[in-house]
């Protein structure tokens, strides 16, 4: 982990109680750009992708070795810079400012296309950042483990309202980053599940990690096997290695209907994270260098046959989602004029919860022993206690979730919960109940930090899915507020010219001044959640706003 190593390595965060960085909050983004490239975490390492097709932690290895550098000497009261991947400055600022402040992928609107994007992205100018793999804050699949189960359980219950008694198996796509956490929150949910996955190595994974029950390549067998379960009541998922542009419509054709349908490849990015129908691995690879622009239109057309099954499939009663990858707009490219009669999950089943600035909530052990998440939990139940559903989740998570990289759990919060765990960490650290600070952030996909009209921000009330305005003040409010460091990216889960959107990262180490941030900085985040949906006048968010004494300014009497 030395700076001035050359080229492609195995890095793994450092842990324990000893620091090599002059304050915790250095520290703590030393650790997690070094967690995030984990064999353990990151898709492939080598390269510098932690998921999602090309997102990246760092430009190059020579970014990288310097971003750590500039990190080990960075004082208590300076930020440093971070452009797309590489440290470009370095500025006194002052010892409640954040530590880094990160851009990624950004560009202006007229040229914000991935042609654009990969030429500048050739030229060494830029980097993909998506979500949380430029902002330093992955923490592989179980980052979207309980947002995957929360959209499985309403799902299901949506479809029982239709369909009363079924519900029974999901059937999805995509055992990537992401998508890996598809299998295990079905199970979680109760439900039977078959994920196709073209990649046998990524359903490798997931079989290590315990996110998936077994791998069959047949699909009579797969099927028999789902439909077994079923029957049981008892939930398995099924990995099959094939192509869902193939196996979606070999389904239809079979007159099998699903009781839930969705995907989750790496649609967004069709050049890198979506492989053609009727190409091995090996044959895809090939034509993506020769001619990328023949290997975009295949894999769209590949995505076409794919959402139309999932149409006819919803025609049959199914409950067909998408999940916030693009791929709908990539099949009407291609000629599926219809793609958008399915709904995206976020209008579909979790919009409530961020009118009432509910979303993902993550937290990482510093120290790398597990008992101290366990110790999290209880902190957690304590600090939020009479929530069935929440204890139901840390008991659920304690059991099925294998940890990867450095400890972390994940669990969803609203307004004013997220502020007393994090207040709660605090003390967890400062009386030595767990052996090292706590790294507290939460995915970009949140109630109040995207401005995404494919996936956070579709079919908003008002209109206005395409304002980025919010993402922005979430980005600003949280520097304000004090975040241990505060990132802005451009594309992430959509792609190129589809979001804009704000991460944060927050460190409670023990200290008074940290008490002071968190209880900022875990008030005004979600907070921006419940302010951007009352301003789009849903009335859970214009109830909520007024229960809690948040402040809307144009709604004040």
């Amino acid at each position: 982990m030395a700076t001035g190593e050359q080229g492609a390595r195995v890095v793994r965060a450092p842990r324990g109680s000893e620091r090599s960085c002059k304050g915790w909050i250095q520290e703590a983004a030393l650790r997690m750009i070094h967690n995030n490239l984990d064999p353990e975490v990151a898709e492939r390492p080598d390269d510098l992708v932690v998921y999602g097709g090309t997102g990246k932690a760092a430009r190059s290895w020579e970014a990288f070795d310097v971003i750590v550098r500039e990190l080990r000497e960075l004082e208590d009261d300076e930020t440093l810079l971070v452009q797309s991947g590489k440290a470009v400055g370095r500025f006194r600022t002052h010892p409640d400012a954040p530590r880094v402040l990160l851009a990624n992928s950004n560009l202006v609107g007229r040229w914000a296309t991935w042609d654009e994007f990969r030429r500048l992205e050739a030229l060494g100018l830029t980097m993909y950042g998506q979500m949380t793999a430029g902002s330093w804050i992955y923490i592989g699949s179980q980052g979207i483990v309980q947002g995957t189960y929360e959209t499985f359980v309403a799902a299901r219950k949506a479809h029982a309202a239709r369909a009363p008694g079924g519900g029974g198996w999901v059937l999805t796509a995509g055992l990537g980053g992401m998508g890996g956490a598809q299998p295990l929150a079905a199970t979680m949910a109760g439900m039977a599940c078959l994920g196709v996955e073209i990649d046998p190595a990524r359903i490798e994974k997931r079989l290590r990690t315990r996110y998936v029950d077994e791998r069959i390549d047949d699909l009579d067998r797969a099927l028999e096997a789902v439909l077994d379960a079923v029957r049981r009541g008892a939930p398995r998922s099924i990995a099959l290695c094939g192509n869902a542009a193939d196996v979606y419509p070999e389904l239809v054709r079979r007159g099998v209907t699903p009781d839930l349908v969705t995907e989750q490849t790496a649609a967004h990015d069709p050049l890198v994270g979506y492989v053609p129908p009727g190409l091995t691995l090996e044959q895809a690879a090939e034509l993506r260098a020769r001619d990328p622009v023949a290997y975009v239109a295949r894999a769209k057309a590949g995505m076409r046959l794919e959402v139309e099954a999932m149409l006819e499939m919803q025609r049959r009663g199914a409950e067909v989602f998408d999940y916030g990858n693009n791929i709908r707009t990539c099949a009407m490219e291609a000629g599926c004029q219809g793609a958008f009669a399915i709904p995206g999950f976020v209008p579909a089943y979790v919009r409530e919860l961020f009118c009432q600035g509910k979303g993902p909530f993550r937290w990482v052990a510093l120290s790398g022993d597990p008992e101290d998440i366990l110790a999290t939990d209880r902190a957690v139940l304590e600090a939020v206690p009479g929530d069935p559903d929440l204890r139901r989740w840390i008991e659920l998570a304690e059991q099925r979730i294998a940890f990867q990289g450095l400890p972390s759990r994940i669990c969803w919060l609203g307004y004013g919960d997220r502020a007393k765990v994090g207040l709660a960490f605090n003390e967890l650290v400062r009386t030595g109940r767990v052996k090292a600070p706590l790294v507290i952030g939460r995915d970009h996909l949140d109630c109040g930090s995207v401005a995404s009209p494919f996936r956070e921000t579709e079919a908003m009330k008002d209109g206005s899915d395409a304002i980025a305005d919010w993402a922005i003040l979430n980005a600003l409010a949280n520097t304000a507020g004090g975040a241990s460091w505060v990132s802005f990216h451009h594309g992430g889960g959509v792609g190129i010219g589809n979001s804009l959107h704000a991460g944060m990262v927050i460190v409670a180490d023990g200290t008074e001044a940290a008490r002071r941030r968190l209880e900022r900085v875990l008030t005004i985040d979600p907070g921006m959640g419940i302010i951007r949906h009352a301003d789009a006048g849903y009335e859970t968010a214009i109830r909520v706003a007024d229960e809690m004494g948040v402040r809307v300014p144009h709604r004040a009497r």
